[in-house]
Parts: C-alpha cells; structure tokens; sequence
C-alpha cells in the first residue's frame, strides 16, 4: 500500500506541502462574482513528517481557507495543531504511523488519540469544525485557524465523530454518527443529533454486523441508513502486523435502516451486491420507498485484502449509482443502479436540498487512464433523475478538487449560483481557486484565483457566507 501510493504521489499532487502563509492579495483571472462573500475552507492530509508506512488517509490535517470579498481573494493556510502534531513538532520527526501505531522510539506516555482533523470543515451552531472520522470534532477559530480545543458540547458526546454530519436545511440540526464506538476496530455504531443552538437532543448506540470502516451515512425528512460494507477491521489481524482494514468481500454488503426520531432497536438491515461507497450525493423518500444517489465502487480502492494484496484496479473507480429501498415490501435486499458509466467522486448538492428530491447534483470525476485518486481532472453536471447536464475537463494532466456549491442568494432557486473548487496546474505545479457557474458547467471557470504554490489533493471543504 504504501508503495502504491508513494507512486502516485510521484506523478500526482499528493504529496504534501511544508510551509503556512499566508497571501492576502491574490491576482484573479475573469471577474469574482460580486455575490461571492465569504470564505471557502478546505481540509486534507498533509502530513508534517514522513511515517513509514502511513496510509495517506492519516496525514496531519492542513487547512486551506479562500476569503473572497467584493471581488478580491486571499489565501491562508494552516495545519491543525493537534497533540499528535504538537508532539511530532517538538520531537522533529513521525512518532506514529497511523491507526494508533507509535513508531519505534517514540516517548512512552505520547499517544495520537485526539487523531489529525483532517477529513473535513463544516460551520454549524457557531462554531468551525474540523472533523476525522475516528475523534470528537476539533473546533477551530475561523479567522487565524488556530485549534481552539476539542468539542464534546459538555460531554454530551463521546467517541469518534462522522467527517460527514447532515445538516436539515429545515430546522437546522445536525445528525452525526460514529463508527467504532466501543473501541477501534469494533462494530459498534453511535448516533445523534445536535439543535441550530449547538445543544445534543440524542445520543445512542448501536451494534452493526461486523466492525467496518462507514465512511459517510445517509440521512432523509424521516429515516437514517447507515452502510455497513466490506471495508472491514480486525484487531487480530492489525496485532499480527496486518492492515487493520482490508477488503473483505465475504463479510457481505448491509444497510441499516431506521426511523430517524426512532429507537435503535427497530432498525432493520437490508443487503446487496457486495460494493463500497464512500461518498453520498442525497437522499430523500418517494412513498414507502428511500432514494439514495451514491458514488459505488465495486471494489473498495486504496485499502488491500487481509493478506495485503491489491484490490482489482479495474473495479476500484466509483460510479454514481441510485440505491432504492422499499419499505413496504417483503425483501430484504435493496437495488444499485448505475446511472452514468463516467468515473468520480465527491458529489455535492444544493445542501438547501439536503434529505429532500434534489435536480442538480455535481462531482469530480475522472481521467480513466490514471488511478482513480489524484485523477480527479473535470466537473460532471447531473439532474435528479441522473441525466447528465454537463461536462467539463482540465487540460491534460491538471486535477480538480471536490467541487463545492455556493447559492447566488438565500432565496434563489435550487442550482442558481457557482461551483468552487481547487485546481492543480500540473506543468507551473501551483493551484488556482476555480469558480463556475453552477449551471453551465462546460463553459469553463468564470474567475480564477492564482497561487504561486500548490494546494494538494485533499478531502473536502465548505463555504461560509460572511452573513
């Protein structure tokens, strides 16, 4: 695995950066839409030191935040300044290599266990978020970006904390889950909800079929699915010195579903062809039945079988693809539909149509020649229904980030504003800050926002009106 991924780091804009700055007066290309005020976050892997062996996914979290005001941009940059980050810069070199495995020589009593916020940043209840999937959430001041401390809501919480929570553009709740609740590598499942006043109204538990790596989960007006599919832990397996996750298409395909104000005991679980998904695009109900648009893998990438062998390259490339659940009928099995044969990733929405039938939908995708990870290089433009709207691809060799929606205003129509993301210049090995006009994909960007470094391929960002 790390093999794999030092050669495509050579050859992609994987590798991480080694400095902060900050630049405040950025030159743009085109016109910056006026309406455009605010600041785009992005959160991604960018580890401070070299660990032997470290999967990608557990680079320390660097910060990347665009403010754009009245036409003009800046730009800062920041790591998250863990423990484990606070304890690798005092020492000057990796003390851990992920998972929560120290590296010989490491202090006795130093542990990684507030994790690398380096998944995601959401803004909800006042406060700037930077989340990883396996701890409690890292709260982070939205102008400097300096870690403020950890955030529990008083202990309401506890345990790891989704990269991915669903906000109710309705009532303003954020629903949350957590995957190895009980411990690493456990099958235990935690959920919950946090009000628009930052205040949790539930937290419960429940266990799942087997301990796997539930990266992102589904959330409707009234029920929550939560996939349980074959990227699967095992402690015994990580204490022999193998992966702590591997592919294990045996374990079989799940997803659990529930009523979302409903007890945990009444959750019922439906199976499928084995798959993994690690992004969801939306959700919503028809009826007795749940809709759910979903990037699928066949074959789950950058994770190996137990005994460490590669997954099939060829089935490892996501596809958006419709999964319908029927409530009312008498089957446990639930249906995957591909609706385009393009590979990508990271799709977004108009959140304003979070839970609810949406009619545009964007993501990533793919230059099919190259690994699917650092290949992403254009913008695919999706209805409701899946038909494609429009598309657009880099010139060759250049990479673009997930593509994040901003609304030309609060009561404009759903699909009306622009797409932001990060594009990586291959051959001046810099990035630009790319806006679109959500709806016309193919025109290319109507505004660039130069840097004169590069930001490197990372996970996910959101934007945060000035309002």
């Amino acid at each position: 695995m790390l093999e794999q991924v030092k050669t495509e780091t050579a050859r992609t804009n994987l590798a991480p950066i080694p400095m902060e700055c900050d630049a405040p007066h950025l030159k743009v290309s085109g016109e910056l839409p006026r309406e455009l005020n605010g600041t785009l976050y992005r959160n991604g892997p960018n580890p401070q030191f070299d660990a032997p062996g470290a999967h990608w996914f557990v680079g320390d979290g660097m910060l990347h935040a665009f403010h754009l005001e009245n036409g003009r941009a800046s730009y800062r940059n920041r790591w998250v300044r863990t423990p484990k980050w606070l304890a690798e810069h005092d020492a000057g070199r990796a003390l851990f290599g992920g998972f929560g495995r120290k590296l010989p020589g490491a202090p006795a009593g130093i542990t990684d266990d507030g994790g690398v916020a380096n998944t995601n940043i959401i803004f909800h209840a006042g406060k700037l978020l930077a989340l990883e999937e396996g701890h409690l959430p890292t709260e982070i001041e939205p102008g400097t970006l300096e870690r403020t401390g950890y955030c529990d809501y008083n202990g309401a919480i506890k345990g790891p904390f989704t990269a991915h929570p669903k906000i109710d553009p309705a009532t303003g709740e954020m629903v949350f889950f957590g995957y190895n609740a009980k411990g690493p590598l456990t099958p235990a499942l935690s959920f919950g909800s946090v009000n628009a006043a930052g205040v949790v109204t539930r937290f419960d538990r429940f266990e799942a079929p087997y301990a796997s790596m539930v990266h992102d989960f589904i959330v409707t007006e009234n029920h929550l699915l939560f996939p349980i599919l074959p990227i699967a832990g095992s402690m015994e397996r990580a204490m022999r010195g193998g992966p702590p996750y591997a592919w294990e298409p045996e374990k079989g395909a799940y997803v659990g579903v529930m009523k979302r104000n409903g007890p945990a005991k009444d959750l019922v679980w439906f199976r499928a062809e084995n798959c993994y998904v690690f992004h969801v695009m939306n959700a919503w109900e028809e009826g007795s039945r749940i809709i759910a648009d979903v990037m699928q893998f066949e074959e789950a990438p950058l994770f190996p079988h137990p005994d460490g062998s590669k997954t099939d390259p060829q089935k490892s490339r996501a596809r958006y693809c419709r999964w319908t659940f029927d409530l009312s009928g008498n089957t446990d099995r639930f249906t995957q539909t591909y609706l385009d044969d393009i590979t990508g990733e990271f799709p977004r929405i108009d959140d304003r149509r979070a839970g609810l039938s949406n009619s545009h939908g964007w993501y990533a995708c793919a230059n099919p020649d190259l690994p699917m990870f650092g290949a992403l290089s254009g913008i695919v433009h999706v209805d409701g229904k899946g038909k494609r709207l429009g598309h657009y691809l880099l010139p060759a060799g250049d990479t673009i980030s997930e593509p994040v929606f901003v609304e030309r205003g609060p009561d404009a129509a759903e699909g009306d504003g622009w797409l932001l993301a990060a594009v990586w210049r291959a051959r001046e090995n810099r990035s630009d800050l790319a806006v679109f006009n959500a709806q016309d994909v193919e025109a290319g960007p109507v505004a660039l926002v130069h840097l004169g470094h590069r930001v490197p391929d990372g996970f996910h960002g959101n934007w945060v009106s000035a309002e």
